[in-house]
């Protein structure tokens, strides 16, 4: 019973489960689903999907995650980034609006889907630390930028071409002159009421003696009354005779059964782009889960996270939908609005089945302008360029991972970008480790401690050379220890004794073994001892399984101190010292 209420948190949660917590999670759902009705039409259009698509990928997989997910207040569904990055894959291998271009995506869902869940039950929530923040902020920040460029074909009435700035902004410039003005009126329109109502609506409504949480629901609902004006502009004017582009007839039910595709062409085609959208996506979902969990001092698990969705993504592609994650905006509003348990999530799921049921013929004449200006308002919050300045000036290897991502994401498409986030936060990490902090310590007076000899006032010894390694000692980095040791050696003949204090030292591979033994032999050749100090437990173990502790020229100490003790006579040879203790810890 343990194992199963393991993997479904819905036992947890649901035991305990109150009537206010009914009546919060019910005043949450209404809210969210609201904001998710004309979101969900506008990430369909993004994805390049009937808008249809994006209600459908937001009912069972919100149900699904409800179930498996461990996060009470994060909302599953269609996002911005998701939604581009499906684009860009499914238009390589399908023609939008094609029946191919809905079956590559419902595929693309389902390999996503199966990838997320396979790295749950293997417990490989601990992947998303391999991508660094900042090359995430500088992703973030390029693809809102083309998002909203690819989006100003339907402000201005025109087709543009291209997945990149440049194909994009090349296109645009090219097509202006037949930019149409009545739908750049709504586009303009729309968007400028958007922007706002985010800043604007709330303090008047508050001024006119709204209550603060009706004015914030309000607020929220403001995308909702930009598509009830434009929609009705364009039904009482018929404009879509005008040529207004509109969103048209779309099916009222619920959401279908249906059947990806198993050819391995196609899964062979997308398989790339499914475990990019995966990474992605989790890291997102993540990122917004836990920090919203830290405000309530909850908990969330991100293996089981990694299940829940991987269980949201095969629902999409069972019923009509395509890849979801979290989604920062509509989760941030679902726990502002109260939201207690992932059954907020769950009405709105009833909530969306019944909009897709009885409202989809209200949207017929939806401007397609509006959806547009609903994805440029949205993903333009995404947009921080301070990333670089920020970078710059605290790291220059963070900020030129920053770039070269911003760089190849506008210049290449997202799948170029991404693709360079993932590689560029790996070797940024390994970069960093290569070349680990080895700073030569001394005594500080007066006490047992020991610091760095150039930012502290500190004894030394002479022939007694103490370094403090700052980092685990693995195949990248063992290399560049040897050589420093080596190097410090050649520049004082009167060195007698190295001590490595090990205190920072969680690890040490294979390969940092082979190199300590190395290091051990050439210093013995010397007449020079190796010692450590300050090792721990869970290493001091390991070492003890080879023979390189029967083989250390030297002794293993308890602590700094008692080596600063042991060694400090002047010129003492290793071979005056007593037999070596190998001290736990």
């Amino acid at each position: 019973m343990k194992l199963i209420a393991q993997y479904l948190p819905i036992l947890d949660w649901g035991r305990g489960y109150s009537r206010s917590a009914l009546s919060n999670d019910l005043v949450a759902a209404v809210i969210v689903t609201i904001m998710l009705i004309p979101q969900s039409l506008a990430y369909a259009l993004l994805a390049g999907l009937p808008p249809e698509a994006g209600i459908y990928a937001s009912i069972f997989p919100i149900l699904l995650y409800a179930i498996f997910g461990t996060s009470r207040a994060l909302a599953v569904g269609p996002v911005a980034v998701v939604s581009l990055m499906t684009a860009a894959a499914v238009g390589q291998v399908a023609e939008q609006g094609s029946m191919g271009y809905a079956l590559a995506a419902l595929t693309l869902a389902m390999l996503s889907g199966a990838l997320l869940l396979v790295m749950g039950l293997l417990r490989l929530g601990f992947v998303a630390n391999f991508l660094s923040h900042p090359v995430i902020a500088g992703f973030i920040t390029a693809s809102g930028v083309l998002i909203a460029a690819s989006q100003l074909k339907h402000i201005l009435g025109v087709e543009i071409e291209g997945h990149t700035l440049i194909e994009i902004g090349g296109s645009l410039l090219s097509r202006l002159p037949e930019a149409h003005l009545e739908t750049v009126a709504i586009g303009i329109a729309a968007m400028a009421f958007l922007f706002w109502v985010r800043k604007g609506l709330k303090p008047l409504l508050v001024r006119l003696g709204t209550p603060r949480v009706l004015a914030e629901i309000l607020t929220k609902a403001g995308p909702v009354g930009a598509v009830v004006a434009t929609t009705l502009l364009v039904w009482a004017l018929g404009l879509e005779e005008r040529r207004v582009a509109i969103v048209g007839s779309v099916p009222q039910s619920l959401p279908p059964l249906t059947t990806p595709s198993f050819s391995p062409d196609l899964i062979g085609a997308l398989l790339l782009p499914a475990m990019l959208i995966s990474l992605i996506g989790f890291v997102e979902s993540i990122s917004v889960a836990q920090t919203l969990a830290a405000k309530k001092r909850e908990r969330i698990d991100p293996d089981q996270e990694l299940i829940g969705l991987g269980a949201a993504n095969l629902g999409a592609a069972f019923t009509g939908g395509y890849p979801v994650t979290g989604g920062f905006a509509r989760s941030v509003v679902n726990f502002d609005a109260g939201a207690e348990t992932p059954a907020a999530g769950a009405f709105t799921a009833v909530g969306l089945a019944i909009a897709a049921v009885a409202l989809t013929p209200l949207v017929f004449f939806l401007p397609k302008a509006t959806l547009a200006a609903t994805i440029i308002v949205a993903v333009l919050s995404l947009v921080d360029f301070s990333i670089l300045t920020r970078t710059w000036t605290y790291s220059k290897a963070d900020f030129s991972a920053v770039s070269v991502t911003i760089l190849l994401t506008l210049g290449g498409g997202v799948e170029a970008g991404v693709s360079a986030g993932v590689i560029l936060s790996l070797l940024l990490h390994l970069y960093k480790t290569s070349r680990p902090h080895v700073a030569e310590v001394g005594l500080v007076p007066g006490t047992q401690h020991f610091r760095n000899i150039q930012r502290h006032e500190v004894e030394t010894r002479p022939g007694l050379l103490s370094l403090r390694v700052d980092e685990s000692l693995y195949f990248v980095n063992a290399r560049f220890l040897e050589e420093f040791i080596l190097d410090r050696l050649a520049r004082d003949d009167g060195l007698r004794h190295v001590v490595l204090m090990c205190s920072a030292v969680n690890e040490i591979d294979y390969s940092a073994l082979e190199t300590l033994e190395a290091i051990n032999a050439r210093l013995k050749e010397q007449g020079v001892g190796l010692h450590l100090s300050e090792v721990k437990g869970p290493v001091m173990d390991r070492l003890k399984a080879t023979h390189f502790l029967d083989d250390l020229n030297g002794r293993v100490f308890l602590s700094q101190f008692d080596a600063w003790s042991a060694l400090r006579r002047e010129g003492s040879r290793p071979d005056q010292q007593p037999p070596s203790t190998h001290d736990p810890t």
